[in-house]
């Protein structure tokens, strides 16, 4: 398995930070450098849903694996032989702020040929995507 996280504060309440994340992932929400979300159904687990990444190569699909609503969203997409787990997880700080972690994990036969390499690729934008997502959370607010 190969993982990598970014986890990033703000002093947003964690409800704000969710009802930004979520509208993300429905298709409601868009901001300059967003990935693109189509939901295929309800936001809820089992779920399916395209992502188009901003400058990508293409559309992919991904499942909602786990949604927890307020704390933690993750899905997860089949690529090859391995499979990618998007995490994001949200914490209350106890000064009313939030702690957000996008983690991307990559796990299947071929991850520890593949996860060094493409890991990377998909998680180097990681943090500026987070700081754009919590920009967005604050104009929404």
């Amino acid at each position: 398995m190969w993982t990598t996280d970014v986890t990033a504060e703000t002093t947003l309440p964690r409800q704000t930070v969710w009802d930004a994340l979520a509208g993300l992932h429905r298709g409601t929400l868009t901001y300059p450098g967003a990935d693109v979300f189509e939901l295929h159904g309800p936001f809820a687990v089992g779920t399916t849903l395209s992502v188009t990444p901003e400058g990508g190569p293409g559309t992919f699909e991904s499942t909602i694996v786990e949604l927890v609503e307020g704390e933690t969203y993750a899905d997860r997409t089949s690529f090859g032989d391995v499979t990618l787990l998007f995490r994001h997880t949200l914490e209350q700080l106890d000064d009313g702020g939030t702690r957000v972690t996008h983690c991307l994990e990559i796990d299947g036969p071929g991850a520890d040929t593949t996860g060094p390499e493409l890991g990377p690729q998909i998680s180097g934008d990681f943090a500026d995507s987070m700081a754009s997502l919590l920009r967005a959370a604050e104009r929404c607010a």
